[in-house]
């Protein structure tokens, strides 16, 4: 089990009884592995190296004067997009099929290898975008509860539609010039496959193994474990819970958990999915008032695989939505994986708690609308 005990001790399987920590040894002063059990592995957590000055790469902030709408921009109402279809006069969201697929539904199969060094296999799949919103100069945090809320039906919706056909849906979305966005208008991709990538293969087992050996699924135990130590929470309501898990790699990265056992985003209720709405808009609030910026990031959904796992037994996943922020130390200073990371191991610069206290003492009303209201 994984509860509080009668003496208030909390044991859970995942981290064992509470932690004790030498009197010697600081987190934030000392290097130190920590275990990521949803990958598998370790990362090299080193906080003092937020001492050292900088003198890299300094970033451009990203472009705060954007057009609430541009004719040209092929992702606007009533816009041409590149394969001549021109865009409806949409009102809410919008989901249309990638111009520049990287999965086809078609694609031939790549025949047998020669060799055991030089194998591939068949890729299919589909490629959509989904406008959250009309208006350009918007993004999620500043999008009213309501408006969010249409955006996780529609996500809902778009999963159950591809998932009764291929096994894996990934609904993404990378905000932000610094994360490879080509066009600021708020939107996400959709990559459905006839295959289940690298990431979803890896949770798959390690959730797999851990309901087998504990009895109880990974990251249900994890936000249990986390609601009750709260060092690492940034946000929470009834439904759901928001923590920098403790095996974070990237500077600010989130994870975003239900509080019961929920296998899939459709399978959501309606009272959570207006939660979620909820604690979204808070976290990206925060996320944005931290460098005073619109925040880049890469986020995704993880859920049990679908396809013909729909008819299998997938209780060993839990729904959770990942958030990967690449900045450190300011609004033009960003984590780069490179050398180290690379070659040995993920690596980071300070811990988990300390990122954790930093975002959940920002305030969760966004700083554009804090500077109008004060300008009024």
């Amino acid at each position: 089990t994984s509860l509080v005990d009668r003496t208030g001790t909390f044991s859970s399987p995942l981290c064992g009884s509470m932690e004790l920590i030498p009197s010697d040894f600081h987190p934030s002063e000392h290097q130190h592995l920590r275990y990521n059990p949803l990958r598998d592995d370790w990362l090299l957590v080193s906080a003092h190296r937020m001492k050292r000055p900088w003198q890299g790469q300094i970033e451009t902030p990203p472009e705060e004067n954007i057009p609430r709408h541009d004719p040209s921009n092929p992702l606007c109402p009533g816009a041409h997009r590149a394969g001549g279809e021109v865009n409806p006069a949409y009102e809410g969201t919008f989901l249309f099929h990638n111009d520049f697929p990287a999965l086809q539904p078609d694609a031939p199969e790549p025949g047998s290898s020669d060799h055991p060094l030089l194998q591939s296999k068949s890729a299919r799949g589909i490629c959509q975008v989904m406008c959250f919103h009309p208006w350009s100069d918007i993004s999620l945090p500043l999008m009213s509860e309501p408006q969010l809320r249409d955006v996780i039906d529609k996500w809902a919706e778009i999963i159950t539609d591809l998932g009764a056909t291929y096994p894996w849906v990934q609904i993404f979305e990378n905000k932000g010039a610094m994360m490879g966005c080509s066009n600021p208008h708020p939107h996400c991709q959709i990559w459905a496959s006839n295959f289940l990538p690298n990431e979803a293969e890896t949770e798959d087992r390690t959730q797999r193994r851990y309901l087998q050996e504990h009895g109880v699924p990974m990251l249900l135990d994890y936000c249990r474990l986390e609601g009750a130590r709260k060092e690492r929470v940034v946000v929470a309501n009834e439904h759901w819970l928001v923590v920098v898990p403790y095996w974070a790699v990237w500077p600010f990265q989130t994870l975003l958990l239900p509080r019961r056992h929920v296998i899939r985003l459709q399978d959501l209720s309606s009272e959570e999915r207006d939660s979620l709405a909820s604690i979204m808009k808070r976290l990206l609030c925060k996320y944005d008032n931290l460098f005073e910026i619109s925040f880049p990031y890469s986020m995704g959904w993880h859920g049990a695989p679908t396809g013909h796992y729909l008819s299998e037994d997938c209780t060993h996943w839990q729904l959770h939505a990942h958030y990967y922020p690449p900045l450190l130390r300011s609004a033009t200073v960003r984590k780069f994986m490179v050398g180290y990371e690379m070659l040995a191991q993920a690596q980071r610069d300070l811990t988990a708690e300390q990122a954790a206290e930093r975002l959940r003492n920002l305030p969760e009303e966004h700083y554009k609308l804090r500077a109008t209201r004060v300008q009024d």
